[in-house]
């Protein structure tokens, strides 16, 4: 599906929820939230797209723990969830699409090689006009992309709005 029919397809299920989506992104700084924007009439369902590529930005601008970047490291799971739901505490949106990651192709280790790619998924329980993080579901997921750096930011950029699409189409 191409980048445009696939945004298309977001914008409308966004709006028949009555939803605004806000993105927190680190490897690909801005290309979710882009993607979202070339779209005309995306202000009626983009709310907001914070771009934090260091650690120091995922914790001021989001909330991110810093005691938990340094735990679990700022490509994980814990941290894509805690940008996810630091989004909507810094947004009026309902909804969050989060990722951190390894672009390369520098950066990577043997725990975590270049490809590596974390993210979550969040919204309010009762898509209120507050958020109660307890309240929240969260999905996270780890996924590993082969190519160079543009090729990982694509593919990332890709799996984050078609895994809106899904759980979008489940609520």
């Amino acid at each position: 599906m191409s980048a445009h029919a696939l945004t298309e397809q977001l914008a409308e299920a966004l709006q028949q929820h009555g939803w605004m989506l806000t993105t927190a992104e680190s490897c690909t700084g801005g290309m979710i939230a882009a993607s979202c924007t070339d779209l005309a009439g995306s202000s009626n369902w983009f709310e907001r797209g914070f771009v934090t590529y260091s650690n120091s930005a995922k914790h001021e601008m989001l909330g991110v723990d810093s005691e938990l970047i340094d735990e679990h490291g700022a490509v994980s799971e814990a941290v894509a969830q805690s940008m996810a739901l630091g989004a909507l505490r810094h947004s009026r949106a309902q909804v969050s699409v989060a990722v951190t990651g390894i672009a390369g192709p520098t950066g990577g280790s043997a725990d975590k090689p270049v490809g590596t790619v974390c993210f979550a998924w969040a919204t309010p329980s009762d898509a209120g006009p507050t958020l109660d993080a307890e309240a929240a579901w969260v999905k996270t997921e780890l996924m590993h992309f082969s190519g160079d750096r543009a090729a990982v930011r694509e593919a990332t950029t890709q799996h984050a709005l078609k895994t809106l699409l899904a759980l979008l189409a489940q609520h």
